[in-house]
Formats: C-alpha cells, sequence, structure tokens
C-alpha cells in the first residue's frame, strides 16, 4: 500500500515560501569581504530543507536547481569561495527562480527552462571559479601558502546509526531519498534491520518501524552527512562515528546492499501516479491555512470549557425552572454573554498575525530598487510583531508596495544631491505600524526631498482641479496626489511616475474601511499615515432608524451627531441641501431618499443628523433616531445576494432582525448620483392626484 504524499503538499510550498523569505533576508544581511558564517549555515540550512523536500516529493526540477545552489552555498561555508556583490545578486535571482518554480509546481503549470536555465548556468559559473587568490578567514588561522589549494579530507569509513520515528513518513520524508543523497559521497552499504517489523495485521503503512545501519567510505567530514539528515533532524535518532578502514558491517537478518555512485547519477524516488486536482493559488497571499501560536489555542480550548460548564448550568435552571430562580437565570446569562464575548475575542486571536509577514518583503524590494536608481537607502522596520487581522493584511501589501516604490523613486535624491544640501548620502525609508484605540496604525516615512507644493499647485491648476484664485492649505496641497492620474514626475519610468498608484492606494485602502493621511515638509521628507479596522469581520458600529428600517454606521466614519435648527438649513442651486456647522456648510444625505423607504420625518429640525468622514469630506447623514452602539459580525451580501451601492454588509441584530451596515463613501456617490430623487411619499401624494384627476 502506497502512501499518498499529495496530502504533504501544500503544507511544503507553504514551509518553502518560509525558507526563501528567511533566504533573501540573509542574503540581503550579506557583503563581500565580511561573512558572517552563521549567515550562510543559515541559508544553506533553507536551500538544504527545500532540495529534500522536492526530491522526496518528485519536484525533480526544483530539487536540480537547488542542488547548484546548495553546492556553491557549500563552498562558501568551507571557504573554498569568497563572497563577491555579484555572486550575492545571484543568490538572490535564485531565491525568485525557486519561487517561481515553487508557484508554478503548487498550481499544476508546467515549470519551463526559460524559468530557471539561465541563473543555473551563471550559479554553475560561479561553483567552477578557482579560489580567490586573496588570504580568506582560514588561510590566516592555519597559515597556509597563499597558492596552496584547499585541501580535501581524507578518505574515511564512517558508520551511521540512522533510526527514524515512527511518524517520519508522515511528514512527507522518505529515507530512501537520504540514502541516495549520501551515497553521491563516496561509496555506501546499508543495512537495514527488520526486527521491530510487525505482523501483517497490524501494519500501519504510514508508520515506519524499520532502522539503518550505514557504512560510507567517503573524503567528507561529519558535519557533511550531518546536513544529509538536517531535513529529518527532530524526526530520528542519528549516531555519526569514524571507524577503522578494515571494520565489517554488522551482519544481521535483514537487507544489505552496496551502492558506488557519482553525484548526480541518481535520480529522485518514483512516486505514485496522483490526480493534480484543484489548482493551487499562484501567490503566497492566497494561502488558504494560518500558522497559530500555541497559547491561543490554548485559551480557545480554555473558553470553549467555560462555555461548556455555563451551558450546563443553564440546562440544570431550565429543568427545574421557577419563579424564585429567575436571579440564578439572570447570573448565568450574564456569565454566558461574557464568556460568549471571550470567546469571541479568543477566536479572532487565531487570524491575527505580525505584520512582519507583510514587512518582511521590503528589504528586497529596497535592494533591488535602490541599485535600479543608483540610490543608497536604508530600510528601518519598526513594529514587526504588531498583529493584525489576516485578511486585512493580505489586502494591505500591494497598497504598502506603492508607497515604498514612491518614497525610493520621488522621495529619496540622488547621493551627490543629498551630499550637496548637507544630507548623508544614505537616504532613510521607515516603516512602522502599531494600535491605537481600535484601530491599526502604519506609517511609511522617508527624510527625502518632500512634496514640491508649488509644482503640485500648478499642475493642479494646469489640469483644472483647482481654480487659479483658490487657496489651498499645506494638507489640501498635499492631498492632490491622490487626484486619479496625478502626477509631477518629468519622465516616466516603469517604477512610478504614470499617475496610476497613489488614488488606487487611497481606493484600496477605503475599500477595507480604511483612511491615509499625507503629511510633507519640503526638503525634509514625507510622510504617509494608514488608519485601518483590525479586522474585517466585526465592526463597531452606530444603530440608526429611518422609518421602519434600520441600519448600522461605522463609528470609525461618524464625528458627531446632531440636531440642526431651520435657520441653519438652506439650498445650493434649489436642489442640494446643505446646513451650517460653525463656519462650514455641509452637504445633507437623506437615507431615505438613497434606499427609497419611507421616511418616519422628513423636516431636518426634528430627526438627528450624523456628521460623517468621507476621506476628509465631510457630510451630513439624515436619520430618525439613534438606537445605540454595538459590535456588529458583518455578512458579506456580495458573497451571499449580490453587490449593493451604499451597502458594504449585513448583520443580525440581537432580536434577529436584518440590518444593512452602510458604506460611506458609496453613500456619497449615490447621493451625487440620486440626491435629488423625490421623496417617497411626495410621489405617493403626486400619483393619487393624477389618479383622482
Amino acid at each position: 500500500m502506497s502512501i499518498d504524499l499529495t496530502q504533504f503538499h501544500q503544507t511544503y510550498f507553504e514551509e518553502s515560501f518560509e525558507l526563501l523569505e528567511s533566504m533573501e533576508t540573509a542574503l540581503l544581511e550579506m557583503s563581500p569581504g565580511s561573512v558572517d558564517m552563521d549567515v550562510v549555515n543559515d541559508v544553506f540550512r533553507a536551500a538544504h530543507s527545500i532540495k529534500g523536500g522536492a526530491g522526496t516529493f518528485g519536484f525533480q526540477e526544483i530539487s536540480d536547481f537547488t542542488h547548484v545552489v546548495e553546492a556553491l552555498l557549500d563552498g562558501l561555508r568551507s571557504e573554498q569561495l569568497r563572497v563577491s556583490a555579484p555572486m550575492i545578486e545571484e543568490l538572490l535571482a535564485s531565491v525568485d527562480c525557486v519561487r517561481t518554480m515553487l508557484e508554478k509546481q503548487r498550481s499544476n503549470e508546467e515549470i519551463l527552462p526559460s524559468d530557471w536555465a539561465a541563473v543555473h548556468g551563471r550559479l554553475e559559473g560561479l561553483v567552477d571559479v578557482p579560489r580567490s587568490s586573496g588570504p580568506t578567514n582560514a588561510d590566516v588561522a592555519h597559515a597556509t601558502a597563499e597558492s596552496a589549494p584547499p585541501e580535501r579530507p581524507e578518505a574515511l569509513d564512517w558508520k551511521i546509526d540512522f533510526r527514524p520515528y515512527l511518524d517520519l513518513l508522515r511528514t512527507g520524508n522518505d529515507p530512501l531519498r537520504l540514502v541516495t543523497e549520501l551515497s553521491e559521497m563516496g561509496t555506501l552499504e546499508s543495512h537495514c534491520e527488520l526486527g521491530e517489523l510487525p505482523d501483517f495485521d497490524d501494519l500501519d503503512p504510514e508508520e515506519i518501524h524499520l532502522r539503518w545501519e550505514l557504512r560510507l567510505h567517503a573524503a567528507t567530514t561529519e558535519a557533511a552527512i550531518a546536513n544529509v539528515f538536517d531535513w529529518v533532524s527532530d524526526q530520528c535518532n542519528l549516531e555519526i562515528t569514524v571507524l577503522p578502514s578494515d571494520a565489517p558491517v554488522a551482519t544481521k537478518d535483514g537487507h544489505r546492499s552496496t551502492v558506488a555512485a557519482s553525484p548526480r547519477d541518481n535520480a529522485a524516488p518514483t512516486q505514485p501516479t496522483v490526480d493534480p486536482g484543484k489548482p493551487e493559488g499562484r501567490r503566497m497571499t492566497e494561502s488558504q491555512s494560518i500558522r497559530v501560536a500555541i497559547d491561543k489555542v490554548d485559551d480557545l480550548i480554555n473558553m470553549v470549557g467555560e462555555l461548556v460548564i455555563t451551558q450546563s448550568m443553564l440546562q440544570q435552571i431550565g429543568e427545574n425552572f421557577d419563579q424564585t430562580q429567575l436571579d440564578a437565570l439572570r447570573d448565568k446569562l450574564a456569565l454566558l454573554g461574557r464568556n460568549t464575548r471571550e470567546l469571541q475575542e479568543s477566536v479572532m486571536r487565531i487570524r491575527m498575525l505580525p505584520i512582519s509577514f507583510t514587512f518582511n518583503r521590503f528589504p528586497r524590494l529596497v535592494h533591488d530598487l535602490s541599485r535600479k536608481l543608483d540610490k543608497q537607502v536604508e530600510l528601518e522596520l519598526l513594529g514587526q510583531q504588531t498583529e493584525l487581522d489576516k485578511t486585512v493584511m493580505e489586502k494591505i501589501s500591494d497598497p504598502l508596495t506603492h508607497l515604498v516604490r514612491n518614497a525610493l523613486d520621488h522621495g529619496i535624491e540622488q547621493p551627490e544631491e543629498r551630499e550637496r544640501v548637507g544630507k548623508p548620502r544614505t537616504g532613510t525609508i521607515s516603516m512602522n505600524a502599531y494600535h491605537e484605540g481600535g484601530n491599526i496604525v502604519i506609517e511609511i516615512a522617508d527624510d527625502g526631498a518632500g512634496i514640491n507644493k508649488s509644482r503640485v499647485l500648478e499642475q493642479a491648476r494646469q489640469r483644472g482641479l483647482v481654480s487659479p484664485d483658490e487657496v489651498l492649505s499645506d494638507d489640501d496641497i498635499n492631498h492632490l496626489i491622490f487626484h486619479p492620474g496625478f502626477s509631477t514626475a518629468e519622465t516616466v519610468s516603469d517604477i512610478s511616475g504614470r499617475g496610476v498608484g497613489m488614488d488606487v492606494v487611497r481606493k484600496n485602502i477605503a475599500s477595507i474601511g480604511g483612511a491615509i493621511h499625507l503629511t510633507s515638509a519640503e526638503g525634509e521628507g514625507s510622510t504617509v499615515t494608514i488608519r485601518l479596522p483590525l479586522t474585517l469581520s466585526i465592526l463597531d458600529g452606530q444603530t440608526v432608524r429611518v422609518g421602519r428600517e434600520n441600519f448600522i454606521l461605522p463609528l470609525v466614519s461618524i464625528l458627531e451627531s446632531i440636531q440642526v435648527r431651520a435657520n441653519d438649513v438652506s439650498r445650493i442651486a434649489g436642489k442640494t441641501e446643505v446646513f451650517k456647522l460653525r463656519d462650514e456648510y455641509l452637504p445633507v444625505i437623506r437615507l431615505h431618499r438613497i434606499f427609497d423607504v419611507e421616511p418616519g420625518r422628513l423636516d431636518l429640525t426634528e430627526g438627528l443628523i450624523v456628521v460623517v468622514d468621507n476621506d476628509r469630506q465631510r457630510v451630513g447623514v439624515f436619520v430618525d433616531e439613534l438606537l445605540g452602539q454595538q459590535q456588529v459580525v458583518i455578512k458579506s451580501l456580495e458573497t451571499n445576494f449580490k453587490k449593493v451601492d451604499g451597502i458594504s454588509g449585513a448583520t443580525i441584530l440581537g432580536d434577529g432582525t436584518v440590518a444593512l451596515i452602510l458604506d460611506v463613501p458609496g453613500l456619497v456617490t449615490l447621493h451625487d448620483r440620486h440626491g435629488d430623487r423625490p421623496d417617497r411619499a411626495k410621489s405617493v401624494e403626486r400619483d393619487t392626484e393624477v389618479v383622482a384627476a
């Protein structure tokens, strides 16, 4: 009975993508001339793990490619090769190649030679490069001659006792692959012990009961042999010892074989034919699984236990209920409510991930773009352990990428220009995340040239966005760059300057209930502040009533609620209603007109106006009354029904009725389109008059 290894594929892909990120981070820390062997070893172990898993699952292209990456890194570890800037760039390129191949393998697409051949050839060239004539750390330590070639280890006989744990096969590992890799080092004799093999009727095909005693004759080191088993180091007992050259291999009942092979002569083990099934998404951000810390799971289990106890108490009261138990019932219901809230918080914590999962992609982005733009840039990452919902993190990734690219291209000056104005040649971009109230705040700051406000204002006037005599504050000028197609770039590049970035950033952030704010000081730099909800599943809302209908307004959008006087209300051009709030006139949105429902009140002075913020534009939403504030669970209308303009979702209230959650930007758009729609009551009156006539 063969084991279906496809059940382990998704875990392998996710772990491999994480290993690639760790490789990328470590490679970016490398610099020619000062090599940290711990960093080199970290990169080697990551490449070795990816290679081992690829061989186990029969992903031969990935295994072959990572083999040459591993060989190059092994040369660095033995100090037969020296780190150079081109070598670091090729290793970074190899990370991109492996990522592309993994994504194609995951989605069952064909891996083409064009995906890896060019980088593979350059890596092989680096592996074959002769040792540098300059002294290395090993040269100094051992006082060897500069012209002396590196000494190879003496050929020795090694005894390897390999005793895998019972569940090794369940993790997708194959002992045959390990034995095959050992055989590439030299001549290998293997003895398989069958003494612990159970009877056939008791045999579990996913458990391994075999033990191996291996004898390897090779010019290698104990560390190199141990590295072969690095992939399964926590799933086996392993002993490696040196034997006298004439020591015999123990003879016991079992299987004995001799393998003498040169590297690359051994093919990967044949894998069972599988149904490719439904292809997974190409992007890492579309992963359908999530890693959860054990303490979060423990909290969840504890809360479920508390909930079961409370349910048992309520059941006991219900079985023998009488009027004397009303107080006890109230107490237990209060306890049930408290347990439910804590359970809800525990469940929400499971979806919370540190923002480092998103931040970790930017060191590579800054590295590549700064080289392309010939700029010197240092990236600072702060608040990486700040947690937010996985869904929010996925949706914020692209906007953050836009902002960092803009900071590099438009913000940070060339080194010579920075030096001329008294700045360090190396510019700084910082990314910071922290919690504030019920939101997460992300700041992207740079110490570059800042926004040229006069040029922005000039471009805005040329495009008709600002009248010639209109006076704008610095804040208003800064936010002109969020207009669609707006750009002050003198030349169009493939990095930025087409004017298709900042307006998309604002829309994407607004689509998840967030807000963006930009501050800038000319010659000193700019800071973009993004404020986001911690989760998209639960919303703090204000329930409002319009006629017989209840709606939910997000609390984060509400500035204040007021009751206006008659002399504060007026009309513009006889149509649009506005009201005076201190020194500003704000438009009025009548919800009963937007959604064509029968209103309870028509006079603005009889109801309430809720002042909400829509991307720095304030408007008043007219409602009959405010009912209360509460947390609501958001249900998607688009998933269960269809997309409705002006509505972001729905929720079920405590009395079992459904309330629609209002989308403030969508309301403003609908008001601009249908704001002069007549009241439903007046339409009915006109229809009645026509019939009577």
